[in-house]
């Protein structure tokens, strides 16, 4: 598989999912094992550009895919993603297992174009779940990471 740009060839038990794969045998600890039933969404990633629950997902399921995790959004040479960046600029950030994986729904709500509206945000981003209280943040730094986005690709 192709991890964050990068070829990975792993021999892992069929039963290993790619949070344990991406954690343990790839030594990448940026995506979070929280709840580990699917339900807190701290370990999404994503793969071919869709957002996955890596807890859910067997690393198999991603042999030959190419799977994103929170160390490969920022650019080689150090600059944040727009999404990282614009949750810096509206202190959306949440505790620490929590972020990386709002910040990869984040990405994915924009990509997949679920950032329309503030109703349809938080609508996307319902599955991930944080007892911190900076939701109306993130919804913040969505609508501005997707403007940004989209004045970048037109």
């Amino acid at each position: 598989m192709q991890v964050n740009g990068q070829s990975q060839q792993m021999q892992v038990d069929s039963r290993v999912t790619l949070l344990d794969a991406l954690r343990e045998h790839l030594n990448l600890t940026g995506t979070k094992k929280g709840c580990d039933q699917g339900q807190c969404g701290a370990c999404t990633v994503l793969i071919n550009g869709q957002r996955v629950l890596s807890c859910l997902t067997l690393a198999a399921q991603a042999d030959g895919a190419d799977v994103t995790s929170i160390e490969g959004l920022a650019s080689t040479d150090g600059d944040l993603h727009p999404v990282q960046r614009c949750f810096m600029e509206n202190d959306a950030f949440q505790c620490g297992y929590c972020t990386p994986g709002q910040i990869m729904s984040a990405v994915a709500c924009i990509k997949e174009g679920h950032a329309g509206s503030d109703d349809e945000i938080r609508e996307y981003m319902s599955g991930n779940l944080c007892r911190c209280g900076a939701y109306p943040h993130i919804v913040d730094a969505i609508k501005q990471a997707a403007a940004e986005m989209a004045k970048e690709s037109a």
